[in-house]
């Protein structure tokens, strides 16, 4: 797999099968390795070295959006169970774009967090979401679970 711009993470892989999987620490099970699983597994464990709470993550979690059934790769809730980060990943291969930005957006009408991140592991953007006035600005930094509830300004 390639090497990502994301710190070094401890995964666990296994090639007995054919085909590659890793150990997903989330969903306690081995996932297909796709180019995209390689950049998910990398930012989980990445979530978890900023101190995110492993109970607070779902993965490939389902969002209704105009009753279509999709899935958001990650998203972290706060120790009272509402939503306030939606991480969107992609293959290294897939460029990063407003068509990127807009799926998140898409899951963020139903979710309503307050920091949404997109990534392909090569570059990584962080953006904050406004509560009251929905202005949306990009953070030089992803934030830690502690601050993650407190207002950038």
């Amino acid at each position: 797999m390639q090497t990502l711009n994301l710190p070094a993470a401890p995964l666990r892989i296994d090639t007995t099968n054919k085909k590659p999987r890793v150990f997903d620490v989330i969903r306690k099970k081995f996932v297909a390795l796709t180019p995209e699983e390689w950049v998910r597994q990398h930012f989980i464990h990445l979530l978890i070295s900023l101190n995110y709470p492993q109970a607070l993550i779902a993965v490939e979690k389902l969002v209704l959006v105009n009753q279509l059934r999709q899935r958001a790769d990650i998203v972290v809730y706060n120790r009272q169970g509402k939503p306030v980060l939606i991480v969107e990943c992609k293959a290294p291969e897939v460029p990063l774009s407003n068509v990127t930005i807009q799926q998140a957006g898409r899951y963020n009408t139903r979710l309503g967090v307050s920091h949404i991140i997109i990534t392909n592991g090569l570059s990584t953007y962080c953006l904050f979401i406004h509560p009251r006035t929905h202005q949306s600005r990009v953070l030089s930094e992803i934030p830690t679970f502690e601050t993650l509830n407190a207002p950038p300004f």
